[in-house]
């Protein structure tokens, strides 16, 4: 029988939700049980697939094509599954199917209401989609964490509440659990942990029928026993039942944090599940992975030029991806942040201090990534980003995208022929494609394990002229990879560079804490020279870069590749297409 774990969220937004139902779902896993995951977005939206990344962060894409919440990304990554668009349940797509069902008189002409037509509705999706297969086995799963967005008593949620009311009955006591995330402030003033907000959450919260098991406290320091009992006291708990989620030094950290205080226990009784509770190997690497995190010595700085630098989640998958290979190579990575419109010499006459500081930060980097972005906004700034990592100057051509400028005479950007540009949502190339290695004599290729084909995710609506392929290839810029028909271009590398690599794909979204992104491995150890070593090794890390109990500061001999002095970068999705553009402006 399939167990349920419902996480809610209390007293504010953003308190952390997702980090916790994926590291509730890591535990468990750990103890052999297979598990998914289902994110529950309350907005009208179908798809995040619209939003600006200021509003809910990035859109993450899943194999299928789904654009979804960023959420479904954590727990791709702690879970190493592969979900689909269906995992990401909002308002909209409830709706949507409740109304093409009334349209086609599946109703029977009956009026057609929120109970019980939208939370049926609502239970009958979550019933469907935890059954299906996220991991390689392809075998159903046994546990399902839903993760509820917002807060409880937000208006938009109240459907999905009252859902998940009938739905604890429905699946009996045995296969239902509430986890309950709230917030413990501790005001500077008096330094003491206030319980109030709890309290008046799930006071809410058992209004509305829903009587959390857990409740988890997020708090800056661990909670005081006192705090403990009075949260117990006061909101209906046994003590052992109040979970303290303060903040750690690393987010790996949580799925330990949880398993040293009886989540794993707990559960097993709640639940009535068999849990083998001998030392777990996959744990093991998340505590390894952890402590060698927090004795990092070395540094490693990478500049991210992009246009949503002012909110960090806007690129929380390329973080990530970077945070993974850096902490393979046992490097403290250091992200510098640069708004790519400050780098433009518009800048320089207008605001001089910002586009002094921006190039600043941009030179002192030990290797440059240029992430995907929409629009002509920071344009430019982004290709003088990459043209001084190519180290060379920029004269003048009239060269151009159809994106940027629709009427330019020598587009080396197009349209893709099946875009629908009357039609913003779902009409872009999404999803997992495979792509194809051209040559044997790739970076990329060795990095990959040499591999023939790679099948990563893509999100982009624009495509390279492919009949200025071999005008480039003359100047030693080469499509090392294409894709299956031989008419996209998907992967670019320059001769005579340490590392400046070019993708049409998000390598990002399937990197892995103990899995890294190969392309972002091949940036961080190029920025830390490291790369050639590693590529004369057969793309084996040394000993000491590997995840073992003696795991800690790395120092192999380091390559005179030069880090950022000669350039090194990586561009994704969209700004795959800008370095074309900075490309096409070099000398005859």
């Amino acid at each position: 029988m399939m167990k349920y774990i419902l996480v809610t969220g209390g007293v504010i937004s953003g308190i952390g939700k997702g980090i916790i139902a994926s590291s509730v779902g890591t535990i468990l896993k750990s103890c052999g049980l297979r598990v998914t995951a289902i994110k529950i977005d309350p907005y009208i939206n179908i798809d995040a697939g619209t939003f600006s990344p200021y509003e809910h962060g990035e859109v993450f894409v899943l194999d299928d094509g789904g654009e979804v919440d960023l959420d479904l990304g954590n727990y791709e990554r702690f879970l190493d599954i592969r979900l689909t668009r269906d995992n990401n349940l909002t308002t909209g797509k409830i709706y949507q199917s409740v109304i093409n069902k009334e349209r086609r008189g599946d109703y029977l002409g009956k009026t057609v209401q929120v109970v019980p037509h939208i939370t049926d509705a609502i239970q009958e999706w979550v019933v469907k989609q935890a059954k299906v297969p996220v991991d390689d086995d392809y075998e159903e799963p046994q546990v399902c964490v839903i993760e509820l967005g917002g807060t409880v008593g937000d208006i938009e949620s109240m459907p999905f509440i009252e859902a998940f009311r009938q739905f604890q009955f429905k699946v009996k006591k045995d296969n239902f659990c509430n986890i309950h995330v709230s917030l413990i402030p501790q005001p500077s003033a008096t330094g003491e942990q206030k319980t109030k907000p709890t309290q008046n959450s799930v006071r809410e919260l058992r209004g509305l029928g829903l009587s959390p098991d857990l409740i988890m406290c997020r708090c800056t320091a661990a909670l005081e026993n006192s705090v403990k009992e009075k949260i117990s006291m006061f909101c209906h708990v046994e003590p052992e039942q109040v979970i303290c989620v303060h903040d750690v030094s690393s987010i790996y950290r949580v799925p330990l944090l949880l398993e040293d205080q009886g989540v794993v226990g707990y559960l097993s009784k709640r639940l009535n599940m068999p849990i083998d509770t001998r030392p777990r190997k996959m744990l093991t690497k998340w505590k390894e992975m952890s402590d060698r995190s927090d004795r990092l010595l070395e540094h490693c700085s990478i500049a991210l030029v992009g246009k949503y630098t002012k909110f960090s989640d806007s690129y929380a998958s390329v973080i990530k991806a970077l945070e993974h290979s850096a902490l393979a190579i046992s490097h403290k990575l250091e992200v510098k942040y640069i708004d790519s419109a400050n780098l433009e010499p518009s800048t320089l006459q207008e605001e001089p201090v910002k586009y002094h500081e921006a190039w600043q930060k941009l030179c002192s980097a030990d290797g440059i990534l240029v992430p995907g972005g929409f629009g002509v906004r920071g344009t430019e700034g982004k290709i003088h980003a990459i043209n001084w990592a190519r180290k060379q100057k920029k004269p003048f051509l009239d060269a151009n995208s159809t994106e940027f400028n629709p009427d330019s005479k020598h587009p080396v950007v197009i349209d893709m022929p099946e875009h629908n540009p009357g039609q913003m949502g779902g009409t872009m190339r999404l999803g997992k494609r495979r792509t194809i290695f051209k040559t044997d004599n790739s970076v990329l290729r060795k990095l990959y394990g040499d591999a023939e084909y790679v099948d990563e995710r893509h999100r982009h609506r624009f495509e390279v002229n492919p009949e200025l392929k071999s005008h480039f290839e003359q100047k030693g810029f080469r499509f090392v990879g294409q894709d299956v028909e031989g008419e996209r271009m998907e992967v670019i590398e320059l001769d005579d560079h340490p590392y400046f690599v070019g993708v049409q794909y998000h390598p990002e979204f399937t990197s892995r804490p103990i899995k890294p992104s190969p392309p972002y491995l091949g940036l961080l150890l190029a920025a830390a020279g490291k790369l050639h070593s590693y590529l004369e090794k057969g793309c084996r890390l040394s000993p000491r870069d590997t995840y073992s109990d003696h795991s800690g500061s790395s120092t192999p001999d380091s390559e005179n590749v030069g880090s950022l002095s000669q350039g090194t970068f990586i561009g994704c999705s969209i700004d795959y297409r800008k370095l074309l553009v900075a490309l096409t402006n070099c000398p005859e």
